[in-house]
């Protein structure tokens, strides 16, 4: 860092950063609108253009179903879990693009559906049932039917008030049947005229579906597989950190081999007889060292409240890095970490390791009371070996004076609009403290900050 300097670069990772690529979140946003602008001028090279009804209905139902199968085929790019992706994106913008995605996907489907019925009716001059009997008889239409109706269940446990009555599993068991519902729909899009009529696009489409098979199956598969055999990891040590709050120290071995940043995440899955279905994601709690990782997690359901019974030597199954609230998003020489919470973990990491002279890092770690404080005495150590700020901002979140306002803010960080943000807490905190930053003049591009309460 350079003591009076302006922009300064993070140190990247694992010595270089070419072996930690990072597609930038603009890049693959016009790449996605990109590829919908294609296939829509592939169907309108194909197109027929003719005044009857039932030629229009059909032409609207080519265009939808294209537009349809290609939004699937992003959604599931989008969890693919490429690390590129992730790193430079952040699994939280990817989930809330999938989550976006999935709804007009959703009612691409559902006008491709309603289009060709109509036209099929009107062509064979027949009534709606009648028709939707008709066409349920040919094999690749009745494997869309089916395909269509998973990608329904699929986005019905996916909307919020159901999420909140299923069990994780069985959420998950039911999202997995979106590979399902993209089998199906490729099937389909197989038989039909627009891709049947062209070689091209019928290799194109192909490839483009393999392609996306490729990448789930070795990021989602073979790679968390190939970890687990490389590292070998087991748990040495749960550890209680407050009321609720136990870090869980994991150890393996060749660990700097997954270029583990602090600020990431991992998603862990503990084989105990009552944890190993599930697989959880958690931040680093402390920076990776001697063949180490440490997460620290706090009881707030039935599979986090059995996590402080593992036992020394369980075995762990941990997928990743992910996540990009990072040194790399870092662009001012004065940072603020603002954390709320257990969402300190990440900020705790990051606080230990960001570069930065006297004076350059500042932590505001906002709690009901001192006793919800988590890993304080590490917090303080680090401060005063950093000759860093740490501000405790304590009280009931109803009380009057709201720690959180811009002016409050601004006290205790004078210069808060020259600082670069990074911010992880409860959606309700993080949500008053984005708004709060910037109406104190922190510019939103410099706001870091991960957010899953979508998903």
């Amino acid at each position: 860092m350079r003591p009076g300097g302006g922009l300064c670069p993070p140190v990247p990772p694992c010595g270089t950063t070419a072996r930690n690529p990072r597609v930038a979140p603009d890049l693959l946003r016009r790449a996605v609108v990109g590829g919908a602008g294609v296939v829509a001028l592939g169907w309108g090279v194909q197109a027929e253009t003719s005044a009857r009804l039932d030629a229009v209905f059909a032409s609207g139902a080519h265009l939808t179903g294209l537009l349809a199968g290609y939004g699937v085929l992003v959604m599931l790019f989008l969890m693919a879990r490429v690390p590129a992706v992730e790193h430079g994106v952040g699994a939280d913008r990817l989930a809330r693009w999938h989550s976006l995605g999935g709804r007009y996907t959703l009612g691409l489907v559902g006008a491709h559906a309603l289009l060709a019925l109509c036209g099929y009716a009107v062509h064979t001059r027949t009534d709606l049932v009648t028709a939707a009997g008709e066409l349920l008889s040919y094999p690749a239409l009745a494997a869309a039917t089916a395909g269509t109706a998973l990608l329904v269940a699929v986005g019905v446990t996916s909307a919020r008030a159901a999420r909140r009555r299923l069990r994780h599993e069985t959420w998950r068991a039911v999202h997995l049947l979106s590979h399902l519902a993209a089998a199906l729909g490729f099937v389909h899009q197989l038989a039909g005229p627009d891709l049947t009529g062209s070689v091209l696009a019928l290799w194109v489409w192909s490839m483009a579906h393999a392609t996306v098979a490729v990448l789930l199956v070795w990021y989602r598969i073979v790679v968390p597989v190939r970890q687990a055999l490389r590292h070998g990891l087991r748990v040495t040590e749960v550890r209680d950190e407050g009321p609720g709050v136990v870090s869980v120290t994991v150890r393996g071995t060749g660990l700097e081999r997954l270029c583990a940043e602090p600020g990431q995440f991992f998603r862990w899955r503990f084989l105990s007889r009552r944890l190993w279905r599930t697989a959880l994601p958690f931040s680093l709690s402390a920076p990776v060292r001697d063949d180490t990782l440490r997460i620290t997690v706090k009881a707030l359901g039935d599979h986090t409240r059995r996590i402080r019974r593992l036992r020394a030597g369980t075995r762990v199954l941990a997928t990743g890095p992910f996540g990009a609230l990072t040194a790399h998003r870092r662009t001012r020489r004065k940072v603020l970490l603002l954390a709320g919470g257990v969402g300190i973990t990440p900020m705790r990491a990051l606080f230990e390791t960001l570069p930065g002279g006297p004076g350059d890092v500042t932590l505001l770690y906002r709690a009901s009371d001192a006793e919800g404080l988590v890993l304080r005495e590490e917090l303080e150590r680090i401060a005063r070996e950093r000759e860093a700020a740490l501000h405790y901002l304590l009280g009931p979140s109803d009380a009057s004076f709201d720690p959180l306002a811009p002016q409050a803010l601004c006290n205790l960080v004078p210069d808060l609009a020259a600082h670069d943000v990074y911010l992880c807490g409860p959606p309700a905190m993080a949500q008053a403290a984005t708004a709060s930053l910037v109406r104190a003049g922190v510019p939103a591009r410099r706001i870091h900050t991960e957010d899953f309460s979508h998903d």
